[in-house]
């Protein structure tokens, strides 16, 4: 087979040429000794210079360090300075926290105390309540009033509900400490034990009278406030009718609402806020009375200023004359008519002014009433509060 592979490329193993250099030609003047000369003169010259240049700029150098120096020196220094001064600054707010700390504590340490007292006070109180409750007759009245407290115009319950979980729960912690007592058993005999849990039972019994007789208290306190509460909605029931309103119009949450427009009349009403509240209000036995006087007043006009006539005489007789009375004479009768028209007008004016007086003793009875309620819902609800704390 004949060889099909590609013939290589011999190389070719050329020596290079090399370039040959121009020839040098002398500098001008260089056998020239006063040439020579003044080179030589201006490079001691430069070296001269040169040396200024660096000894000048050796003493800027060492100037500057010594600057750099100094103001490394001050920066330790205000670097120390100012360690101290955080030191001295973070101590004197330890100091101050501690303090604050210490203070606080005192604070609370002193409320504490001042509660324990409080409630000292008020166990002893309840203790002394109870125990002449138990002494004194029970035909007396459910329930005692308790005066309001003038400090920041809040009742004690109210100042009650104020108060946070933390301080009610704080309070019951206070309170519990001084009315359960620790047990005192060690070192005890059986027979001491003994004696103690009898003392114990005994105390349970009393605890149990108590309650019992709290609660058979409190049922006799609701039956009395439902009915103080039924006899109020009667009256206010009464009071609405009276008014020329529902009946159920005073006995709920809120008043009764006022209409202020017309709904079937398609014009605006320009009539005041009061004018439109006073016809709710019962004004129109006001508005009839206003009217009747008036009436009253024109037909008494009318028959004090009629054309006055002699009355007939029969058979000349006087009408109502008795046996054995004596004549009258002429212009008597006159005279006579009218002092009975002023006695009956008299009569009439007395009546009415005394049924005015009657109505107005009526309203003031019926606000002396409406105010007493009053007192007595404020009352019980304060007893509510009460009960409840």
């Amino acid at each position: 087979m004949r060889n099909t592979l590609p013939k290589r490329r011999r190389l070719s193993r050329r020596p290079e040429r090399r370039r040959k250099k121009p020839p040098q030609t002398p500098a001008e003047g260089e056998g020239d000794p006063e040439f020579i000369k003044r080179q030589d003169q201006k490079r001691s010259d430069l070296d001269e210079q040169l040396k200024e240049y660096i000894s000048e700029w050796r003493k800027q150098r060492a100037k500057e360090e010594d600057e750099l120096k100094k103001l490394k020196e001050k920066q330790a220094k205000r670097k120390i300075s100012r360690a101290e001064e955080e030191q001295k600054m973070a101590q004197r707010k330890k100091e101050e926290e501690e303090r604050r700390v210490r203070e606080a504590e005192e604070k609370k340490q002193r409320e504490i105390e001042e509660k324990r007292m409080r409630l000292e006070e008020a166990e002893k109180k309840r203790q002394a309540m109870l125990q002449a409750m138990k002494d004194k007759d029970k035909k007396g009245p459910n329930f005692t009033i308790a005066k309001k407290e003038t400090g920041l115009g809040l009742s004690s319950a109210a100042m009650e509900r104020n108060k946070t979980k933390e301080q009610l729960e704080e309070e019951k912690k206070i309170s519990l400490s001084f009315r359960i007592k620790p047990l005192a058993i060690e070192g005890l005999g059986e027979q001491k034990l003994r004696e103690k849990a009898q003392e114990l039972w005994e105390l349970i019994v009393k605890l149990e009278t108590e309650k019992y007789d709290l609660e058979e208290r409190q049922k006799r306190q609701d039956y009395d406030l439902k009915e103080l509460k039924e006899r109020q909605k009667q009256q206010l029931r009464h009071k609405a009718l009276k008014k020329g309103l529902d009946p159920e119009a005073l006995t709920g949450k809120y008043p009764p609402k006022i209409q202020v427009a017309s709904k079937y009349e398609r014009r605006v009403d320009t009539r005041s806020y009061d004018d439109k509240k006073k016809l709710f209000e019962g004004g129109w036995d006001e508005i009839t009375k206003d009217v009747n006087e008036k009436i009253w007043n024109e037909k008494k006009e009318q028959y004090t200023g009629r054309q006055k006539s002699k009355l007939p005489k029969w058979f000349g007789e006087r009408p109502g004359k008795k046996a054995g009375e004596p004549e009258t004479p002429e212009g008597e009768e006159d005279a006579k008519a009218d002092e009975d028209i002023v006695e009956d007008e008299d009569e009439v004016e007395e009546e009415v002014v005394e049924e005015e007086d009657e109505e107005a003793e009526e309203d003031e009875e019926e606000e002396e009433e409406e105010e007493e309620e009053e007192e007595e819902e404020e009352e019980e609800e304060e007893e509510e509060e009460e009960e409840e704390e």
